[in-house]
């Protein structure tokens, strides 16, 4: 199962979101630091679900990052657009 398929499966498990897309942005980061041939080393994820409404913006990034686990490590950067 490729990472971004892991993500989404993770949060919308978690979360149950009303909308949920998971874009792999590896391409756009070739030369840089992090980037590794085949993609999957740098992702934006915009999600929005009622478990975030009322959260900070510290507690719904925490939130995300205890849902993805073990991946979070695997990856080097993770954009956040989150919204309840």
């Amino acid at each position: 199962m490729s990472v971004s398929d892991e993500i989404h499966q993770r949060l919308e498990a978690a979360f149950n979101p009303r909308e949920l897309e998971v874009i792999d942005d590896s391409e756009s980061h070739r030369g840089h630091a992090g980037y590794q041939d085949g993609g999957e080393s740098h992702f934006n994820v915009r999600i929005r679900a009622s478990a975030f409404e009322g959260q900070s913006r510290v507690a719904s990034h925490r939130a995300v990052h205890k849902a993805l686990g073990d991946i979070v490590p695997r990856i080097h950067a993770l954009a956040l657009d989150i919204g309840g």
